[in-house]
């Protein structure tokens, strides 16, 4: 997303703000963010980026947990129980249509605030997505309060890490912008809890989330953070055979290509429905407090998640732009400059060529030799110089207009071979900036492409590597001598 609102200030005090944090919190990642500084100095050359950018404010620093699914699927329920409060409503029907936003406070008072702050605060994982929600949706960026909202509580699980309440996004009338921020949400995740209702357990009524939850999900990079959880299963004790409409949501996730992996069936005990056969009450208590376990322990590992995931980040980005954009950006100023250059060959020789013709239509040919009236102009101090600016001038003009033209071509070209939007937005801009009036006579690699820049980009993938080795020493020790770091500690104190 652009960060197109902040300034050259805004962005160092964000950055220096950021620093201080992580300086407390986890020193390693502090090391990252001036790893990030590196790949800026290389983009702002390349004119990947502005100057009032940063590839460090475009990562989420925060660890995010999302809770995805149908509408009722009991996602607002199992949000409560986990945090021990009453803060989401719940209900059989939709009882929100907004992605919830939860974030701790020291206030003990739950406060609710719009969409736009959300939109505006570069510290959230929606900073100024009203522009892509305008994208999908022409009219409806300005409407970002009825997409999003932000709640805030004094919870201690919430401490330390982000948690997003989605609506279901089944047919509604914002469909294409619901996706939009489901998609945008499941990117930034490092946790993702895809919730399904076990009192609708047949594919037919859960299509919508089988299709954009598990079949576009499963083959991605991360799909082990991909959670599949059946809900309110306390629902199918009153069945003959419960275990039959567990079976028979596995099918349907078997049937999208989801074969392996760990599945969960769990209900909220605060408002669950009565047991009376207690053998069985036992059997669903017990199988409801294990699969809690497993997916709790999933949502303390999120800071740890969260590390790495930025680690990871720092490396993919850096990577990118050696084997990817610089590559892309310098294939097509090659072909931009050798059309500017063709162009400009043809288009001079036609013209000098029609002068030339010209001229000897006209008969300016005496005795076998050129000799236009004009030509004892040259003989004057003054003309020569006025007709050779007038020359020069008009060349840098037809120049300009097949450059403008060329342009416009190649960038089209460019547009349409890259598909992730992200990257298609830096290298768009690179290329504006590597075809200004006179480029086409220069190399044709990038402008700020060279050995430095190439140095730089190298000492920053290698860094990851000691990035990792780092954060592996704080979480494990072979020898059992060293303890647990604390701020680590007490946090995973707090959660249990």
């Amino acid at each position: 997303m652009a960060q197109s609102g902040t300034t050259i200030k805004q962005l160092r005090e964000r950055l220096k703000q950021l620093e201080t944090h992580l300086h407390k919190e986890n020193p390693v990642l502090l090391q990252v963010v001036q790893s990030f500084r590196q790949l800026d100095r290389v983009a702002y050359r390349l004119g990947l980026l502005d100057p009032n950018e940063s590839f460090a404010i475009r990562v989420p620093w925060w660890p995010l947990l999302s809770v995805l699914g149908l509408y009722s699927s009991g996602k607002s329920s199992f949000i409560n129980y986990y945090l021990g409060l009453q803060l989401q409503p719940t209900g059989n029907q939709a009882v929100d249509d907004k992605f919830t936003v939860l974030c701790y406070s020291s206030d003990p008072t739950p406060r609710i605030l719009p969409g736009r702050s959300l939109d505006a605060d570069p510290r959230f994982p929606f900073y100024q997505i009203s522009e892509d929600i305008e994208k999908v949706a022409q009219g409806q960026g300005r409407r970002v309060d009825a997409y999003l909202q932000l709640k805030t509580c004094a919870s201690e699980k919430l401490r330390g890490k982000i948690i997003i309440d989605s609506p279901g996004f089944d047919a509604d009338a914002q469909r294409d912008a619901t996706l939009k921020l489901t998609n945008h949400i499941m990117d930034l995740s490092d946790l993702v809890i895809v919730m399904f209702d076990a009192r609708h357990p047949e594919p037919g009524a859960m299509r919508d989330t089988l299709d954009h939850l598990v079949t576009n999900t499963m083959n991605r990079a991360d799909s082990n953070k991909f959670l599949y959880v059946l809900n309110q299963i306390d629902t199918s004790a009153r069945e003959d055979n419960p275990e039959k409409v567990f079976a028979a949501w596995q099918r349907a996730l078997a049937n999208k290509g989801l074969t392996a992996g760990r599945s969960y069936a769990i209900y909220n005990p605060d408002v669950a429905l009565s047991i009376e056969d207690e053998n069985l009450r036992r059997r669903f208590e017990e199988k409801r407090d294990f699969d809690f376990a497993e997916i709790y322990e999933r949502i303390h590992q999120v800071e740890v998640d969260r590390a790495y995931r930025i680690i990871g980040v720092l490396e993919e980005t850096a990577r990118k732009i050696q084997n990817e954009m610089v590559p892309q950006l310098q294939a097509h100023r090659k072909l931009w400059r050798r059309q500017v250059l063709q162009a400009d060959l043809i288009v001079f020789g036609v013209l000098g060529l029609a002068a030339f013709g010209l001229s000897f239509y006209l008969g300016y040919w005496v005795d076998g030799r050129f000799s236009p009236p004009w030509l004892a102009l040259l003989q004057d101090k003054v003309f020569p110089w006025v007709a050779l600016s007038g020359v020069v001038g008009a060349m840098a003009l037809i120049h300009y207009l097949i450059q403008k033209a060329v342009t416009r071509g190649v960038f089209k070209t460019l547009e349409k071979s890259i598909d992730d939007e992200r990257t298609r937005e830096f290298l768009l801009r690179a290329f504006h900036k590597n075809t200004g009036f006179l480029r086409a006579f220069l190399p044709s690699s990038p402008t700020g492409w060279g050995v430095g820049a190439r140095k730089r980009i190298s000492r920053v993938i290698s860094d990851t590597g000691l990035y990792v080795q780092r954060l592996n020493d704080q979480f494990t020790d072979p020898s059992g001598k060293q303890p647990m770091p604390t701020h680590y500690a007490a946090r995973t104190a707090m959660d249990n």
